[in-house]
């Protein structure tokens, strides 16, 4: 690693793990002295909050909901993410760029132009999907939101399995148990990262 900063971006359908083991990265990283943050989208601004609360109340125009995801990432970068970059941290992001070209992709039914309205975002440095089946997503959820259909979410998956084959991201199988699927997250990111893959 140069001293330039690095986006870390932990993908994958809701259930899948993202948040502990994302969390649990950072944690690492910094006990390897690296300099690392963790952030998630959508943030806590306003447009983050927004977005969360039409997800709970359903029924909201998907391209609308595309835009505001787009305007939430625009914010994170400024405020969060680049602020960082610049500090040369490590950035590790609990949903990102992806997470609009799989799951807004499919809601709009136009996923060229979900890939437009968010031309500004960098594109990752390291992206891992963290693949799970929708069954077991669907068991590991204590609430779900309206539209986690297992039909959408199958077609989702389907999307973040195309981005993996097309060579963006890096898939992981995350239906095991929490240390055996971190141990591969830190083989696909530690070499990366000039680190050994002891865990």
């Amino acid at each position: 690693m140069d001293g330039q900063g690095l986006i870390v971006a932990i993908e994958g359908i809701d259930g899948a793990g993202k948040t502990t083991q994302a969390k649990r990265l950072v944690r690492f990283l910094r006990s390897k002295g690296m300099a690392a943050k963790y952030t998630a989208e959508p943030t806590s601004s306003v447009l983050g909050k927004m977005i969360k609360s039409y997800l709970r109340r359903g029924g909201v125009d998907p391209h609308l909901l595309a835009l505001l995801f787009a305007a939430d990432r625009i914010y994170h970068l400024k405020k969060t993410v680049n602020p960082m970059l610049e500090k040369g941290h490590i950035v590790v992001c609990d949903r990102y760029l992806y997470s609009s070209y799989a799951y807004q992709g499919v809601m709009t039914g136009q996923p060229l132009w979900v890939r437009e309205i968010n031309r500004m975002a960098p594109h990752p440095d390291i992206a891992v999907l963290l693949d799970i089946s929708v069954e077991e997503a669907l068991r590991r959820k204590k609430r779900r939101i309206s539209f986690e259909d297992p039909d959408f979410l199958e077609q989702v998956r389907g999307e973040y399995l195309r981005l993996c084959e097309s060579g963006l991201m890096v898939k992981i199988d995350a239906g095991g148990e929490i240390d055996a699927v971190f141990r591969e997250l830190v083989k696909v990111v530690a070499p990366r990262l000039g680190l050994k893959h002891e865990t």
